[in-house]
């Protein structure tokens, strides 16, 4: 019998239908669609258009913030639509900002180039997966270490920037070192990071909130690249302000539970 198929089986006298196993196609649809926004980032830079290669990591993190809400307000979530985003942003938020920033400007660093594009791909992956791992432990308003998103879109905001000022890869290819491997080991932290998943999209808000809202894309859409690049920058460096403060406080800067129920915890808190 083949996978997929409906089958049937009697028992006493009744027939029993086996259901045909699927996925749901809505939440999938906007997580292939994020990862097309990371093949179109590699795409765009191989062909030197890393303005649109910078875009496209842009489209995507916007595309993959939306899937899971989308699963969790249409009820679709599962496990496979789990390991299909995670597989989703290895791409558009691992391999694509490291290949782009190798190609626009690691790549003349020789092979101090080519370990700082891995370092960031490789600690993309450790990201992820700890993040995987450890999804039943953490508190839900905050990320340990930056999230890979908003680490692709440090690096990705910066080549934009400086591919709208006219400056190439070669004059500012340091900076590219110094900003990737920043990136990438920032994500592989215990630093918090506020993941905004407590702000309840359903729930009414103030007619301010809304004038926010418009003027917010009003500024964003002055200048686009340094809007952009601006707020991924004070949000990378947020966490190390929360957790200075933290500490500051003698307060827990650990964002795994302290509850005793989970064994597994143990080791987790550093």
């Amino acid at each position: 019998m083949h996978d997929g198929e409906e089958s049937a089986t009697a028992t006493e006298g009744v027939v029993i239908r086996k259901r045909r196993k699927g996925i749901y196609i809505l939440p999938n649809l906007f997580t292939l669609a994020a990862l097309f926004g990371g093949f179109y980032a590699i795409v765009m830079a191989m062909n030197g258009r890393f303005d649109q290669a910078a875009i496209g990591v842009f489209c995507a993190m916007i595309l993959d913030s939306l899937d899971g809400r989308v699963a969790r307000m249409t009820n679709t979530q599962s496990a496979f639509g789990e390991q299909m985003d995670s597989l989703s942003d290895m791409v558009s938020f691992g391999a694509a900002p490291a290949l782009i920033a190798y190609v626009w400007a690691l790549t003349s660093l020789g092979r101090w180039g080519w370990i700082g594009a891995f370092v960031y791909c490789a600690c993309a992956a450790l990201r992820l997966a700890r993040f995987n791992v450890n999804t039943g432990v953490v508190d839900k308003r905050f990320f340990q270490g930056l999230p890979s998103p908003a680490a692709a879109a440090l690096v990705a905001g910066f080549i934009w920037l400086m591919t709208d000022a006219g400056i190439s890869g070669m004059e500012v290819r340091w900076v590219t070192f110094a900003l990737t491997l920043y990136a990438g080991l920032t994500m592989v932290t215990n630093v918090p990071f506020y993941s905004f998943k407590d702000v309840q999209m359903k729930r009414s808000v103030p007619f301010a909130a809304i004038v926010l809202i418009a003027l917010g894309i009003a500024v964003i859409n002055i200048h686009p690249p340094t809007v952009m690049f601006g707020l991924f920058v004070l949000y990378g460096l947020s966490g190390y302000v929360l957790y200075g403060w933290r500490k500051a406080k003698g307060l827990q800067t650990s964002v795994i539970s302290t509850s005793t129920d989970e064994p597994d915890e143990r080791g987790l808190h550093k």
